[in-house]
């Protein structure tokens, strides 16, 4: 049996279904012009990271939020 993972408040499997299909049918062009907004915030910093540490960047951004 596999884990099903918690879905945020207000959403559905149909929801998800709807975000996935939306972002796998955008072109190359409208992601980067979706994200572009996003990379002039301040006090903010876009960068990769690889899939395997993305887990314990999220947990240090957590535990820093919850320091604030």
């Amino acid at each position: 049996m596999s884990k099903r993972s918690k879905l945020p408040t207000g959403w559905d499997d149909a929801k998800v279904k709807r975000v996935v299909e939306r972002y796998e049918s955008q072109t190359e062009s409208e992601a980067v012009a979706e994200d572009e907004p996003a990379a002039r915030l301040d006090g903010q910093t876009l960068m990769e990271v690889p899939n395997e540490l993305v887990p314990t960047v999220r947990d240090l951004i957590a535990k820093r939020r919850k320091a604030s």
